[in-house]
Order: structure tokens, then sequence, then C-alpha cells
């Protein structure tokens, strides 16, 4: 444990309340993207965070300081979480649950039950430490391992292999520190490991390198115009020609340009009056480029309708994850207003 640490742990310890907040503040935020990352909702995250440090304050007394206090409440959050899978359904997005939807087709009601990934604002992961790199070729950067294309994948492994994945090539945990927050042998440990890397290298794709900067903001720049000015062919020419686009809780996706385009066409930029009913506006999520969508009422304000994540391949959009909400509280997140 590190020098400055000692003494507010000795408060803790005669349990002082407050000494223990001051413990456990500079690990607050990481591990509640720990616990976003095992879950995949910002809410059920910030859950879990609140049961870590009620678990962690009442066996305070148990800390031996075997591992580091950083370690310890890694182990008490991986547990607590790994007790919320068994109650909670595995969440995703729609284009990984179902066949793509036809163009022209009235879109299936919404599904509310918490079964989608939902976006974390990448504020979150600001002061979130990388973990040492114990395998280069396997190791996750902080913002690649809460991707939706990452953690699509990560959310279908059984939790051990979740847990092993998450602890040693994410944080970068050594073998035999991941076995003892998972109470198991390192060879079960590296057995998990090995399954969870396969199923990632098999499903997962890897973010493509980022684009230049000015190239960028080019791009985004362009993809904002298309959408204030209803212009489908200038938002079309920026998609890749695999493009997907989702739009949870909406269970239905389209693929492709062609699908793409007739959806957009046929239920958005045809109503009248769509140019200059949308105005956007930027932000970061899940470690990659985002937008509120906000939309023109009939009292003339501009109001939230839809968070967009992008996922970027070069210089085009493969994937745009249309968060549909209204919520207040979903902006709030991201420092957002409340209306234009």
């Amino acid at each position: 444990m590190a020098i400055e640490e000692l003494s507010p742990l000795r408060a803790a310890l005669a349990g002082d309340q407050e000494a223990f907040q001051h413990l456990v503040e500079p690990y607050r935020r990481e591990l509640l993207v720990h616990c976003y990352r095992f879950l995949g909702a910002l809410e059920d995250a910030e859950d879990m965070l609140q049961e870590t440090l009620l678990r962690a304050w009442r066996s305070l007394p148990s800390y031996a300081g075997r591992a580091s206090f950083r370690a310890w409440l890694y182990k008490i959050a991986t547990n607590v979480c790994l007790d919320a899978l068994d109650r909670r359904r595995v969440r995703s997005l729609p284009n990984s649950l179902s066949q793509p939807a036809l163009p022209g087709q009235p879109l299936p009601a919404p599904v509310l039950e918490p079964v989608w990934i939902d976006p974390l604002p990448d504020a979150a992961l600001d002061a979130v430490p990388a973990g040492p790199a114990t395998d280069p070729e396997a190791v996750y950067e902080a913002r690649e391992s809460v991707t939706l294309a990452f953690l699509v994948v990560l959310q279908q492994l059984p939790g051990r292999q979740r847990a092993a994945l998450i602890l040693r090539d994410v944080l970068g945990f050594s073998a035999d520190e991941t076995a003892q927050m998972l109470d198991l042998s390192t060879a079960a440990v590296n057995s998990a490991l090995q399954r969870a890397r396969a199923a990632m290298n098999e499903r997962a794709e890897r973010p493509a390198p980022p684009l230049a900067e000015g190239h960028l903001a080019e791009l985004l720049n362009r993809y904002v115009r298309a959408w204030e000015t209803a212009d489908s062919a200038g938002l079309v020419s920026l998609l890749r020609d695999d493009v997907v686009l989702t739009m949870p809780p909406v269970p239905a996706w389209f693929s492709g340009q062609a699908s793409v385009l007739a959806f957009v066409d046929g239920f958005l930029f045809s109503r009248p009056g769509a140019a200059g009913s949308l105005r956007l506006r930027p932000t970061h999520a899940n470690g990659a480029p985002a937008f509120a969508v906000y939309e023109r009422g009939a009292d003339g304000a501009y109001r939230p309708s839809a968070l967009q994540v992008l996922r970027l391949a070069g210089d085009q959009i493969a994937q745009i994850d249309d968060f549909l909400s209204a919520d207040p509280a979903l902006y709030a997140r991201f420092g957002l207003p409340a209306a234009l």
C-alpha cells in the first residue's frame, strides 16, 4: 500500500467513514468503468459501484495488505459484477440478435426491457490508468475496451472468461493476481483467458487506425451537414458499403448503403420540413465520435431525440448506433443541454 494511504486506512479501520471515502475516492471512476465493461450499462455499473463500496466498508477489517488496496477493491467489484450476471439478461445491440430489416416495412415496437448496451461518456475514461502490458499483442487500450463492438462480444462470454479477459488484458493484472481475485488456480485463469481471447479474436473487430485530425474533422462536419440538411446522398457518400445502422431500443437494424438510404429517405428525410428539423451537437462515447441529435418541436425548440455513436473504418463510417431516447438523464451524463 502507498504511504499516503496508510493514515486514512488506519482511521477507516477505526470506523472513520470520511477517511474511508478519502481512501476509495481515487478508484471510483476506474471501478465504475470496470463495472460498465462487465455489464454494458452505466446505470447498472453505478449500482454495482455502490455495492462494491458498501462491501468494501463492511469487510475492511479483513484487508490484510497482502495485495494492493486497488487490487483488493477490484476483487470485490469483480465478484459483485459476477453475482449480478446471474440476475441480469445479457445486453447487446440489435445487429447481434436478428437478421437485418427490409426497407419499407413498418418498424417493430421498441423493446424497453434492459437488454441493450447503453453508451458511456468518454469523460468517464479520464484518469483511468492503463494496465501494464502483460502481453502486448492481447492488451486492449482503455478506449478500445469500451467500444460498442468490443462490449457486444464481451457480454457473450461466460462470467469467469469475461473477468479473466478484463483483469488480464484490459487492466494488466498478472495471472497470479487474477487467480487470487477470482479464487481460481493460475492454470484455470490462463485457460479461461485463452478461451476468451479466442472468442474476441474471432468476433470482435479491432478499431481502425485513427484518421488524421483534419480529415476526421472534415468527415464529421460533412456528416453533421448531411443530417441537418436532410441530404441522404451526402450521408450515404460517407458510409462504407456494408454499413450498419442500429436504433436501440427498436430491435430492427439495417445493413448496407442501399438499405440505410431507403430507410433514411422513407422515414426521416422525406418528411415535410425535414431540412432544418434536426441539429447535432458533438460529443464522445465509448471511445468514438458521437452526436446528440435534437429535433425541432412544434414550439420551435430543439429537444433531444437520439444519441448517435459512430464506428469509423478509415475515412468511412462503418456503423451508426443511434440510441433513440429523450431521457434528459442520458444527455446530462454527457454534459449536454436539455434543449437548444
